[in-house]
């Protein structure tokens, strides 16, 4: 992988795997014993890279292993889809990056976000004992967001609401990227935030229908009705192997693949 330079504006998939991961814990499939690289997946989140920093969107449990294979040395700030522990459980990597810039990484996020991380990373949000060495801590601060769009590190992000199960949760488009994990349905008034984009990474967990996240069909139902350039569909189970999976897709859809750069 190559080092990101100041000028570049990229997208980079950290993570493209459903919430337990591939290779499944105790799992002996194909897949999840596959020497291409393509079906290690690691749990689903973004790093955007825009020239001025760098941005997250969610922290995996797999953030430290995720931001030393891209070589990414340094987070500026973390926007959150929601809360789940496959989104959530990597925040207190960021402790690092408060250490090194003297300063607290503010978290983009709906309000019941911040309630879920506040309860989750209570330490983080308590006076710290006198005792503490600086850095003991991750030094965070809360930016509350709603649909509204917000300029972040020189870029313009549009929020997007998904709904994933019954739970509404947010996508965002950077650019004319979007990114939408987690999604088993897409309210009317988001369509038109899809619109004329390059770039679709939607959720596509498996064939079959879930209750909390799209298929197959589903996604392909939405990347034919919003027309993206390219998809990418990302939050993928072991039961989708990588290539004989692109095999059978449409021209311009594929399965996404962990350290995917999408330059916008």
């Amino acid at each position: 992988m190559s080092v990101l330079t100041n000028d570049s504006r990229e997208m980079i998939l950290l993570g493209t795997g459903t919430s337990h991961g591939v290779p499944l814990i105790g799992c002996h499939c194909p897949v999840c014993r596959s020497p291409d690289p393509r079906n290690n997946r690691t749990r689903t989140g973004v790093a955007v890279s825009t020239g001025e920093g760098t941005f997250l969107i969610d922290t995996s449990p797999e953030l430290r292993i995720q931001l030393l294979r891209e070589r990414i040395d340094v987070v500026h700030a973390v926007i959150y889809t929601h809360s789940h522990a496959d989104h959530l459980f990597g925040l207190d990597d960021l402790r690092l990056f408060g250490y090194r810039l003297k300063r607290a990484i503010p978290l983009y996020c709906e309000e019941i976000v911040e309630n879920q991380i506040r309860a989750a990373y209570s330490y983080a949000f308590t006076p710290p004992s006198p005792d503490l060495h600086y850095g003991a801590l991750p030094q965070l601060e809360f930016r509350r967001i709603g649909l509204e769009p917000f300029e972040l590190l020189g870029v313009q992000v549009q929020p997007i609401r998904l709904i994933h199960g019954k739970l509404p949760v947010l996508g965002f488009r950077v650019g004319n990227v979007a990114f939408c994990t987690d999604v088993s349905f897409i309210p009317d008034e988001s369509w038109p935030l899809l619109e004329g984009l390059d770039v679709l990474i939607i959720d596509a967990l498996r064939d079959e229908p879930h209750a909390t996240h799209f298929g197959i069909p589903q996604a392909l139902e939405a990347i034919e009705r919003v027309k993206p350039k390219r998809a990418y569909l990302t939050h993928i189970s072991h039961y989708l192997e990588y290539t004989e999976t692109n095999a059978r897709l449409p021209a311009g859809v594929e399965l996404a693949y962990d350290g995917l750069r999408i330059s916008f």
